[in-house]
Order: structure tokens, then sequence, then C-alpha cells
């Protein structure tokens, strides 16, 4: 896909990995419309795109509230007849033994990581069948593929969302909607409380790094599809 004047709408755009790639589409001369729920933090995402001379706008959004969601494709609807790129890079979890897990923090993540991607793909379809085709990019992670002790909750969100996106990837294929999942390894995030340039123990992957997967997987060509895109650190044992 040539980039350049393309419309992609991106999901947990505030920080991290959702920030490097709205930052990354805009340089390749993508309009990007960005979604959080942190609506301070997105505002210095579009400004910071601005000042790199590219186009972004920012809508803060509960992504598993559908109500929410389709007030944002009316107000999207307005702006744009189409869009032929949503990123689903909302995400939340984290890690600990199943007997401590809280209840209502479970519902939570699967809301987040597995309905929000439902919803934002239910939403947005039409927007890209009037266009003729487009693609989705769901970033998971590389325990959608297998589990560690104590990440239970987030590895059962993450193989959900994998499967969702395996299926719907094969419901679209006839109307030219591409589906792609990549699976990132250890990235250098606030995620899970970790706090960026702490870690001491093996060298992470950058937000930059999965941006540039993304950029990779869009730019195939046409006739091309990029399923599954797995990548780690040099230095992590999978």
């Amino acid at each position: 896909m040539e980039l350049k004047g393309k419309i992609a709408v991106i999901t947990g755009a505030s920080r991290g990995i959702g920030r490097a790639i709205a930052r990354d589409l805009a340089r390749a001369g993508v309009y990007v419309i960005l979604t959080a729920r942190n609506g301070h933090d997105l505002k210095e995402v579009v400004r910071s795109i601005a000042r790199e001379g590219g186009k972004a706008s920012a809508f803060t959004l509960d992504i598993s509230d559908e109500a929410a969601v389709q007030q944002f494709l009316g107000s999207l609807s307005d702006m744009c007849a189409h869009v032929d790129i949503l990123v689903n890079n909302a995400g939340i979890g984290s890690f600990q033994p199943v007997t401590e897990t809280d209840s209502n923090f479970w519902d939570q993540v699967m809301d987040v990581n597995v309905k929000g991607t439902f919803l934002m793909c239910k939403h947005l379809l039409a927007l890209m069948q009037t266009n003729g085709g487009g693609h989705i990019i769901s970033i998971a992670s590389d325990v959608s593929k297998r589990t560690f002790a104590n990440g239970a909750m987030y590895c059962a969100s993450k193989y959900a969302q994998d499967a969702f996106c395996s299926a719907l990837r094969k419901e679209l294929r006839p109307f030219n909607i591409k589906v792609s999942v990549i699976y990132p390894g250890l990235v250098e995030t606030s995620f899970n409380g970790h706090i960026p340039g702490t870690n001491e123990e093996q060298l992470r992957l950058n937000p930059e790094d999965v941006a540039n997967s993304v950029n990779y997987v869009l730019s195939a060509p046409a006739h091309v599809v990029i399923d599954e895109l797995m990548i780690h650190p040099l230095s992590q044992e999978y």
C-alpha cells in the first residue's frame, strides 16, 4: 500500500507503542486519527506530529464502550468519507497468580483487549468497505502464542484477540480488507508498571521497532497480506 495520503485510526495512541506508530505513519504522509482515554497526552502527540509537518486529529475514547465508539464513528464520518487503516493498539493488563486476580479487573482487561478490538472493527468496517478495501492491524503480544506463570489473565485476553483477528481475516478477504497481527516481545514501555529506562536485565524492543513493523506490514504490495509478524529483542528467550 502506498501510505502517503491514506487515513489511519490508531487506538491507544497517547503513549508508548501507539504514539510511536502515530508519529511514524504521520511522517510517511498518513493522516492519523488518534484515540485514547488520556486526552491530555493525546493533544501532545498531535502537537508533536504537527511540529514535524504531519497531520493528526485526536479523540478521547474508551474503546470498550460501544455507545462511545458509535459516537466517535459519527464524528469520524463527518470528517472523512472513508478509513484506509485501523491499528488496534490499546491494551491493558498485569501479571499475578489467579488467586490474586481481581475479577473486576479481569473484566476490564477483556473489555479493552478483546471487546475493544471487536467494537473498533465492527463500527469502522463500513468506512473501509465504502473505499473498496483497507487494512486492519492488531498489536497483540508474543503471549498470544504462549503462556507463562502468573499471566493467565493477560494471556487469555491476547489469545482471544488473536483468534478474533484470525477469523476476521477470513471473513474480510472477499472485501479486499487485509487483517494482520503483530506479536511483539518485551518492549520498553510503561506497561505493567515498568519504568522505561530502568531495565537492566535485557535489552527490550523500542516502541519505534514496533512502529517500523507496522509500516512494513502496511507497505506490502496490494496482492500480498502479511498475516502474522512476531518480533523479539535478540536477548529475549522465547
